[in-house]
């Protein structure tokens, strides 16, 4: 059996973050305070042979977010848009 080292902790605690929220890869980076790239290996990579009960959980999670992106960024873009119609009307 292997020692669980620091970056253990840290992979446990970005699945459970992720379970818990429904968050997105972005979100869990913010709260973590790492990297997004690294957070997404984490999950995808290093996840697994740490915490293997966590993993399909966190897949789910990432399958669904990675299918509803677009409309995230969809929504995202209709918001900016209409912000910038709301301050040429207001001048």
């Amino acid at each position: 059996m292997r020692e669980t080292s620091i970056s253990d902790e840290r992979i446990v605690k970005e699945a459970e973050y992720i379970i818990e929220n429904d968050a997105t890869v972005r979100q869990t980076a913010a709260y973590i305070g790492i990297g997004k790239s690294t957070v997404h290996k984490d999950m995808t990579e290093r996840l697994f042979f740490v915490a293997p009960n966590l993993y399909g959980s966190v897949r789910e999670i990432l399958e669904k977010n990675r299918l509803e992106r677009h409309l995230r960024g969809g929504e995202a873009t209709k918001n900016k848009y209409l912000q910038i119609k709301k301050r040429g009307t207001d001048k």
